[in-house]
């Protein structure tokens, strides 16, 4: 019999994400100069800070290349950000391999066809409410929230109350 995707949380210690269509809402707005813009949602970079200052490794692997999102990442304080990858099975694995990790042990949240392969490796493969149909079908886990607008935050806080983590940075300043 297979795992929930609840039972997998508890040993999910990664927590990859692509950028546009997860953090963001998949589209851009082109400046008169070119520039193209993205919005990324609060909730979901609250959420992202938690589980990094809460010991995940939380890794971003997207085909896009953006350095207004590379620096909104970092001062969240994610260092392993991969940009413009044009092939994330190979920047996945070896991610995981220089990293002593476990495939079964990460969970990837993508929306889109590039992101299918990547998605078949992990241990729990998740994607916004509105992915593409071929991603739903192989995720364990489909959030009831849109790309962009808190599905990040949605399956971060889910794994962290799974673990007993979530609220744990209170505790520790107001005990």
């Amino acid at each position: 019999m297979s795992k929930s995707y609840k039972e997998i949380m508890n040993d999910i210690t990664t927590l990859i994400f692509d950028v546009d269509g997860v953090l963001t809402d998949g589209k851009v707005h082109v400046t008169t100069s070119g520039e193209m813009l993205r919005i990324m949602s609060i909730k979901d970079g609250y959420a992202l800070k938690t589980a990094v200052d809460a010991g995940y490794k939380v890794v971003v692997i997207s085909g896009g290349s953006n350095e207004g999102v590379k620096t909104r990442l970092k001062n969240l304080g994610l260092s392993d950000i991969y940009l413009g990858t044009p092939n994330k099975v190979d920047t996945f694995n070896k991610f995981i391999e220089e990293n002593n990790i476990k495939a079964e042990n990460c969970l990837f949240m993508g929306d889109d066809i590039p992101d299918y392969h990547v998605m078949q490796l992990v241990g729990l493969p998740v994607c916004p409410q509105d992915a593409a149909p071929e991603i739903k079908n192989i995720s364990k886990y489909i959030s009831h929230v849109q790309g962009g607008n808190g599905c990040a935050r949605d399956v971060i806080e889910q794994i962290m109350k799974v673990q007993g983590k979530w609220m744990n940075q209170f505790d520790a300043k107001y005990d």
